[in-house]
C-alpha cells in the first residue's frame, strides 16, 4: 500500500484553543495521522505563541509565500497524494498552482464554514434588513466561494445547513460534498458523572475569538443591552469573557462594578466552561457549528444562543 502524502495550505497557524476551526483542523489531521499519511502543513502566515505544535506529533511545518514561484518549485518536488486547502480563499491562491505542478492530486476544500452564508448574513444586520437566498445569489463572495468548490474534487461541509443549502440553492452535486461536522467523542455516562453539579459553578461566560466578526458582535450586544438585564435580576452574578486576539475596544469594556469582566486569552477553555454555570452566546450571524455550543454541551453546561 502506497503511504499518502498530505499537504494543508492553511489560512492561519493552527490554534486550537483560540477558535473552533484549529480544533477542527486539527481533527482533520488526526485522522490522517491514523491512516498512517505523511502531513505536511504550509502557510503563508507568521507563526504566534498560540499555535499548535505539530512537530510534536509527526507533522512537518513549512511556511510558504503568495504570489512566488518557489511554491511551485516546493509542490512539484513534494508531489503530494492529496491537497487540502485551509477555505476557500486558499483555493483561490494557490489551487492553479497545484493543478499545474500536481495534476494527479486529489484537491479537497475544508469550507471550515460557509463564508459566503456568514457575510451575507452579517452585511443584512449591519443594513437593518432580513437575511435573504437572493441575496446570498446575487453576492460576489458567494460566486467566489462555488466556484472555488467546483474547482476541487471534493469540498468538506461542517454542517447539514449547509449541505442542504449547497444542494438545494445553488444546486452543487453532492458526490463532490462531503459532509463531517466536529469529531467528538460520544458523551457517556461515565463522562456526565464528572460533570461539576450547577449548584457548585459560577458566574456566565463567553468564549471566543475576536478576530472573528460574529464574536465581537456578540459581546457588544451583551454590553448595550442583555447584560444589564441579568445583572438586574442576579446582581451579584459575573460575565467573564475569555478570548484570543481581543481589541482596545473589547479590552475597553472591563467594568468590575457591573461584573462584566474581560479575561482575555485562555489556554484551557473546556477548564472555564466546565465551571460556569451558563455559556451565553448572542450571536446574530455566522455559519457552520459554534465551537463554544459545542463546548458547552461536552461540559454538561447549559448555554443561552439564538434562533440563528
Amino acid at each position: 500500500m502506497i503511504k499518502k502524502k498530505v499537504l494543508i495550505i492553511g489560512a492561519v497557524w493552527v490554534e486550537p484553543n483560540s477558535s473552533a476551526a484549529g480544533s477542527r483542523m486539527l481533527q482533520l489531521m488526526e485522522l490522517f495521522l491514523k491512516q498512517k499519511a505523511t502531513i505536511i502543513f504550509a502557510t503563508t502566515t507568521q507563526k504566534t505563541e498560540k499555535a499548535f505544535d505539530l512537530k510534536a506529533i509527526g507533522i512537518d511545518e513549512v511556511s510558504i509565500e503568495l504570489n512566488s514561484s518557489s511554491f511551485d518549485a516546493f509542490v512539484k518536488e513534494l508531489n503530494p497524494t492529496i491537497v487540502i486547502f485551509d477555505r476557500f480563499m486558499m483555493e483561490e491562491q494557490f489551487g492553479w498552482r497545484v493543478a499545474e505542478n500536481c495534476p494527479n492530486a486529489i484537491r479537497i476544500l475544508d469550507t471550515e464554514d460557509l463564508h459566503c452564508l456568514r457575510k451575507v448574513r452579517e452585511e443584512s444586520i449591519k443594513k437593518q434588513e432580513d437575511f435573504t437566498i437572493e441575496k446570498l445569489l446575487n453576492s460576489g463572495i458567494a460566486k467566489r466561494e462555488i466556484a472555488a468548490i467546483y474547482r476541487c474534487d471534493l469540498s468538506l461541509i461542517i454542517s447539514t445547513f449547509e449541505m442542504e443549502l449547497l444542494e438545494s440553492v445553488f444546486k452543487i452535486d453532492k458526490r463532490i460534498l462531503h459532509h463531517i461536522p466536529f469529531l467528538l467523542d460520544r458523551i457517556e455516562q461515565k463522562d456526565i458523572k464528572r460533570w461539576k453539579p450547577f449548584q457548585d459553578r459560577n458566574h456566565f461566560t463567553i468564549i471566543g475569538n475576536f478576530l472573528h466578526a460574529p464574536n465581537v458582535d456578540a459581546v457588544l450586544l451583551l454590553k448595550k443591552i442583555i447584560w444589564k438585564q441579568i445583572r438586574n435580576q442576579l446582581p451579584n452574578t459575573e460575565l467573564h469573557i475569555y478570548g484570543a486576539y481581543a481589541s482596545q475596544q473589547i479590552l475597553e469594556l472591563h467594568n468590575k462594578e457591573e461584573g462584566f469582566l474581560v479575561k482575555g486569552y485562555t489556554t484551557n477553555p473546556i477548564e472555564i466552561v466546565k465551571n460556569s454555570k451558563v455559556v451565553l452566546a448572542p450571536l446574530r450571524f455566522g455559519a457552520g457549528i459554534k465551537g463554544k455550543l459545542t463546548e458547552a454541551m461536552l461540559c454538561g453546561t447549559p448555554s443561552v444562543t439564538t434562533t440563528i
